[in-house]
């Protein structure tokens, strides 16, 4: 695994961001599975740098609610709960849906090639954790064309916090056809430069997750 460079070859504000990605990438991934403990003297001894970088990419992390603070423990990677879920799928819809009406009117044909072979890999694999990483592929390429960076940045975080939690309960349970279908319709939406059609789509594809994950806590409580 490539580490980031020291501290002595690397601009001091691009160390802590990179200390912070790879991190975030293990803990989406599930390499540090919730429970974790991140010490900063590891961590440091790790990227080969001072714990001021460590630190600052915790904080980072713990802004995005990917860690936690826990007295006498320091920094702890979080597992949420169906409630703290359920809001980030309420976020997810009000960033997503805004996107895509701004994306509509700039895509264009590589924009559709480029979401159409997500969709392919997508439907081709067999692996539950590439479905995860396809539709991440996807919900991202749906909001690059509204050309705004920072928006952009909320919908990949708050899209991989959700990602974290969920796709791997609901591909068990639904499979990847329906999401697929609802992805297809989307595009199709989106070809035609509908917006009202792909916003509501969007909304409707989000919102069955929520109410997936709600039903599949339910029987989970009653067993």
């Amino acid at each position: 695994m490539a580490h980031p460079r020291s501290s002595s070859s690397a601009p001091s504000k691009g160390l802590p961001q990179m200390i912070r990605d790879q991190l975030r990438d293990e803990i989406l991934k599930g390499t540090l599975p919730a429970g974790t403990q991140l010490r900063q003297d590891a961590l440091a001894e790790r990227f080969s740098t001072s714990r001021i970088p460590v630190r600052e990419a915790l904080r980072k992390l713990e802004t995005e609610g990917l860690v936690s603070y826990e007295r006498n423990r320091g920094a702890i990677v979080i597992e949420m709960d169906v409630t703290q879920i359920c809001e980030l799928l309420d976020i997810r819809v009000a960033l997503e849906c805004h996107a895509i009406r701004l994306s509509i009117p700039n895509m264009v044909q590589m924009d559709f090639d480029q979401m159409q072979e997500i969709l392919d890999a997508y439907s081709a694999s067999e692996s539950i954790t590439e479905w995860a990483e396809y539709n991440r592929r996807f919900h991202l390429a749906l909001s690059a064309p509204a050309n705004n960076l920072k928006l952009r940045r909320l919908i990949e975080e708050f899209c991989l916090n959700t990602d974290r939690y969920t796709h791997e309960m609901m591909s068990i349970a639904t499979g990847k056809e329906g999401p697929q279908s609802d992805h297809y319709e989307i595009l199709d939406a989106c070809k035609k430069g509908d917006a009202d059609a792909a916003v509501k789509l969007l909304e409707l594809h989000i919102l069955e997750t929520k109410k997936n994950l709600l039903a599949t806590d339910r029987m989970k409580q009653a067993l």
